[in-house]
Formats: C-alpha cells, structure tokens, sequence
C-alpha cells in the first residue's frame, strides 16, 4: 500500500527549533536524517517543501480564478514537507509515523492505485 506522509510543523515547533543553537539543531536534523535512514526501504520519494510563505494559491470558485500569494490556509500549522512510503498497510505506517523525531503533527494519505 502506499501512502504520504506530510509533515507539519506549527507555529510553536518553528519557534522552538528557531531557539536551539547551532549544535542542538545540527543533533535535530541528525535525528531526521536517522529516521529516513532507518527507513529507506519503504520511502519511494518525497522533499522539504520551501516555507509556506513563498506558496502561491489559485481559488477556482466560480468565475475567474483568484490567485494569491501564500498558502491557501491561514493558520498556525503548514506542510512543511512531504514522503511517499510503500509498506503492508496502515499498522505499518503508524509504526514509522510513531518514530517521527521532527514537527509535531503527520498527516498519513493513501495514494490513489
């Protein structure tokens, strides 16, 4: 089954990780890079997405499109990055999802077949 997994920092998780120093967050991005290998065997894909500020958003309501710069939500959490995983199934998922040592919140999505 494959599935992504997004990644989502808030508000509070950037501000954390914007107060380590150099070292402590070198050891943070460490940690992530274990976990990717850790798992390298069931990750098909995926990237760090630049910050949600720099996203641009086309509103297709009715009418002409509406295009906007940022996100097309405004609120304390954005994706921050995205991996396409391939495991059994859902029990799988939520065994890597559990270990995830980065931002607080992962959105786990099956993919279309």
């Amino acid at each position: 089954m494959k599935y992504v997994l997004l990644f989502v920092e808030t508000e509070e998780f950037a501000a954390d990780l914007d107060a380590l120093g150099p070292a402590e967050r070198e050891r943070a991005y460490e940690r992530v890079d274990e976990w990717f290998a850790a798992h390298a065997d069931k990750i098909r894909g995926g990237a760090k997405l630049r910050p949600a500020e720099t996203a641009t958003t086309v509103r297709l309501d009715r009418g002409e499109p509406v295009i906007v710069d940022g996100p097309f939500v405004e609120g304390k959490e954005a994706v921050s990055g995205y991996t396409e995983i391939e495991v059994a199934d859902l029990d799988e998922a939520l065994r890597m999802v559990t270990t995830w040592p980065a931002c607080p919140v992962v959105e786990i999505r099956p993919l279309e077949s």
